[in-house]
């Protein structure tokens, strides 16, 4: 990965770019255009866990915004196959850590399947569960170009003892 030549805007540190990975870092979280890889995915769930505990949220809840962001991703590479291009968003926010996803696809909005979570035999379908387990509330907005579905992740934040 290497660091963008140029760019003027509010952030202090510059955004990281390659191809099809673009990483704006600002005072309340990040904006990762990307198009879906598993390199790509690696450096987002990276990305995701620096800001989290960065933001004095623990470890804990890091993890959980990592999996929350990755499901999403992960969703939007079933429905619109490998390389699709989405947008993260990670903003840590007092007691909250908001993750949006957004992609292309506006036409599909998840839907449960009629499996219970433990199921072992079902192949998918777990992912909504995880959604409702973490991020309870969870919304999907369609917009202009696709559809962005933000999650709300309780954060309690680190306390010094």
């Amino acid at each position: 990965m290497h660091e963008a030549q140029a760019h003027t805007g509010p952030t202090a540190v510059l955004p990281q770019a390659s191809c099809g990975f673009y990483l704006v870092h600002h005072d309340t979280g990040f904006v990762l255009h990307m198009s879906a890889s598993p390199e790509h995915l690696q450096e987002m769930r990276q990305a995701v866990f620096k800001t989290v505990t960065g933001s004095g949220i623990g470890e804990e809840t890091a993890e959980a915004a990592q999996l929350v962001a990755s499901e999403l991703v992960g969703n939007a590479v079933r429905l619109c196959g490998p390389w699709a291009p989405v947008i993260v968003q990670v903003q840590p926010q007092g007691d909250l850590v908001l993750v949006k996803v957004h992609d292309p696809e506006a036409a599909s909005v998840p839907k449960r399947r009629d499996q219970a979570p433990d199921n072992t035999e079902a192949e998918a379908g777990r992912g909504l569960w995880i959604l409702d387990a973490l991020a309870p509330g969870w919304t999907v907005k369609p917009t202009e170009v696709g559809k962005q579905i933000t999650c709300a992740l309780s954060a309690p934040a680190l306390v010094d003892v």
